[in-house]
């Protein structure tokens, strides 16, 4: 079966040539040059959609001062048209198992000397730094990237923008405040400055809460993994990611490598010879400082590493990260510097997001480019999907008010956005079906498969305002407005979907999709029944449990960092740190892959293709009754996914932007204003909530 790529690119202007230093492993003296005229500092091209919606006259706190460092910027460039073109039908060839080149993988110096820029016109823009006094610390092996240092007044001057203070939500930080720009003779190879602010992406996790709705509580372990999603068989024949490795990206390092062991002793995964752990902080181009722990990440961090040994047990585990230069996230840099070594990973996860209308047009493109790297290389690359329904401009709020977006690093069409469940036993009343009433050695209680529905903790859920005994969600009688809804149930906690809505352009209102937004493409493989034909990539791929407690069922982990609330990890599980989120689904997906990995005996890349084609056989024209998650341990024996059809993940908001409010305060999270359309609901095959649905992991693995 063939599977094609999409991508998209921004009209630009031609340019011009000046000196400088030449990057290595650029591209040959063949590529058409993008800079063809001498550069004219008077005549300069705004590069929209790279100013925080944070930036206003009420937070601004003025300059910040001309000798503030501002280190390790990154600036990103275009490739020709026809070279991008050439790429996306290597990378189409790539997958194409009738191809010659199927899984023939690109070495970075390959991908820079086919893919790159010309090396003039490198030169041309690193001159062009120089020339205004800043430092060009490097420039990636892919081509695409320049690292550069410099003082604020040396950027505000190269940029034409000034760089502020900012008061947001009690912090300071640092931002330009409008979009940066460059002399029309280099626009056609710059696309724009990845950052020029401080705010960072922010880790996917969400504490266990102090409420919950169902009668008992469920800790989930790794065994509880293995017997709901059917691991045990591969382990017992072999197969538990044996000789394989999975990079873990983050900003920080573990509070204690001893948590892992003991996450690994306690739950009998150390039985495992070969399964081991890592942390690096990788060089290269954009330098990398070892971050230290950073205090709430570090949690971020603990998880990630142990739930992705919980699926691959044998597997070697690698945390890779750098510090957060003054722009730029580091894990973006760790994973970039992985990228353009001569090794680069096989598996990545990446617990970490940011909406696509805050994250801005450059920074989406260079995870897009990050990614599409990855790739041609033969990486596969899991993203969190996010923790907060289809309301990504509104992570960690108790309200949405930005209406329906999604996570830039998620949305490109170049990795794996992993989605969220919940079990539905206790909404069902059925808990003593699938749990036992005593533990394994290893703490395992699971029976079975357990039906699965989307976890949300939000008023919005049909779900939980049934239980309770409303009708409807919104509405002045609905549980949004109700005295329990608002105590206890406005959140935006939920896994997230939805579709791509503003990976370039530049909103009209700050974070809100809308004015010259437009999402990323389709890509051609993103074809299975139920998914809308809206012409632009959706959100989530496939999905795994990642609750957080709303009905008995949360994650445990080892995070002994008492500083960061971490508990002692000793005793039985349920006294140790308990959350959930998409943090926990994409290393554990991460892990399957590793034992996908293992049975084919080589890196397979980007996964999508294969999920898609496997989902579409099983959902045909109709969707599979047999394959229906409500059906619990009554599932299809040969089901490669579970199709989650019951609740939604809508959450509640307020304002106008994608809310139906028909009374009361709160309204609830709609494709219009005017009439109740969740957003979203659950479906027979693909759908907004859950994407494919979650997996049978032995039959994945086998039919691959």
């Amino acid at each position: 079966m063939r599977f094609g790529f999409v991508t998209w690119s921004r009209a630009t202007l031609p340019c011009l040539l000046v000196l400088g230093a030449t990057a290595a492993n650029a591209a040959s003296d063949t590529t058409p040059r993008l800079v063809t005229e001498r550069i004219d500092e008077v005549r300069t091209v705004a590069r929209p959609g790279n100013t925080r919606p944070e930036v206003s006259t009420a937070r601004d706190r003025g300059r910040v001062a001309d000798t503030l460092p501002i280190e390790h910027a990154q600036l990103l460039l275009n490739r020709p048209a026809a070279t991008e073109a050439a790429l996306v039908t290597l990378i189409s060839q790539q997958y194409d198992p009738a191809s010659s080149k199927f899984h023939k993988w690109l070495t970075a110096a390959e991908f820079g000397a086919q893919f790159g820029p010309a090396t003039q016109d490198i030169d041309a823009v690193t001159g062009w730094l120089r020339s205004h006094g800043l430092r060009v610390n490097g420039v990636q092996p892919s081509g695409m990237l320049i690292d550069f240092s410099g003082t604020a007044k040396q950027i505000s001057a190269t940029f034409d923008t000034e760089i502020h203070y900012l008061a947001v939500a009690g912090a300071t930080h640092i931002a330009n405040v409008s979009d940066p720009k460059v002399p029309a003779a280099l626009a056609n190879v710059i696309k724009g400055v990845v950052a020029l602010h401080d705010f960072q992406p922010y880790p996917k996790l969400k504490p266990h809460p102090q409420y919950t709705i169902a009668s008992g509580t469920q800790a989930v372990v790794p065994a509880d993994l293995a017997k709901i999603y059917n691991f045990n068989p591969l382990f017992t024949a072999g197969i538990s990611g044996q000789g394989q490795s999975i990079v873990v990206i983050e900003d920080t390092n573990v509070y204690s490598t001893a948590d892992w062991t003991a996450f690994r002793a306690t739950f009998g995964l150390s039985a495992y010879g070969s399964g081991s752990f890592t942390q690096v902080h990788p060089s290269g181009s954009s330098g990398c400082a070892n971050p230290g722990t950073v205090s709430g990440n570090e949690a971020e961090a603990e998880l990630d590493a142990e739930w992705a040994s919980a699926s691959a047990p044998s597997a070697v585990i690698v945390l890779a990260s750098c510090a957060d230069t003054t722009t730029t996230f580091g894990g973006l840099i760790a994973l970039q510097n992985m990228l353009n070594s001569a090794a680069p990973p096989a598996i990545v996860s990446i617990s970490y997001g940011e909406c696509e209308t805050e994250n801005g047009a450059t920074a989406n493109a260079a995870y897009f480019a990050t990614y599409q790297q990855a790739v041609a290389e033969g990486t596969s690359v899991f993203v969190s999907a996010g923790d907060e329904g289809a309301a990504s401009c509104d992570a960690d709020q108790s309200i949405a008010t930005h209406g329906i977006g999604v996570s830039g690093l998620a949305s490109t069409p170049y990795n794996v956005a992993v989605g969220g469940t919940d079990f539905g036993d206790a909404y069902a009343g059925a808990n003593a079906l699938y749990w036992s009433g005593s533990n394994s050695a290893t703490y395992g209680s699971a029976l079975s498969y357990i039906p699965e529905i989307p976890w949300n903790n939000s008023c919005g859920s049909v779900l939980i305002a049934a239980t309770l005994g409303y009708g409807t969600t919104y509405g002045s009688r609905g549980l949004c407005n109700s005295p329990i809804g608002k105590a206890y149930f406005l959140t935006t906690t939920s896994g997230s979907g939805g579709p791509s809505g503003c990976a370039s352009g530049t909103p009209a209102l700050a974070g809100i999709v809308g004015g010259s937004c437009q999402g990323y493409a389709k890509p051609s493989w993103q074809s299975v029944f139920g998914n809308p034909a809206d012409d632009v990539r959706d959100l989530p791929d496939v999905s795994l449990f990642a609750a957080n407690g709303v009905w008995g069922h949360y994650y445990v982990f080892c995070d002994s960092d008492a500083d960061d609330g971490g508990p002692a990890c000793t005793g039985a599980p349920s006294g140790w740190a308990g959350a959930g989120g998409t943090s926990f689904a994409a290393p554990i997906l991460a892990g399957i892959q590793a034992l996908v990995n293992q049975k084919q005996g080589a890196r397979q890349g980007l996964p999508t293709p294969v999920y898609y084609a496997l989902a579409a056989q099983e959902y045909g024209t109709s969707g599979s009754a047999t394959c229906n998650s409500t059906n619990g341990n009554a599932v299809g024996a040969s089901c490669v996914f579970y199709n989650v059809t019951l609740g939604d993940m809508d959450v509640n908001c307020t304002g106008s932007a994608t809310c139906f409010r028909p009374g009361g305060a709160n309204g609830v999270l709609s494709t219009s204003n005017t009439v109740y359309a969740r957003a979203y609901g659950t479906g027979i095959g693909w759908n907004f909530a859950t994407g494919i649905g979650t997996v049978n992991v032995t039959n994945l693995v086998n039919v691959w």
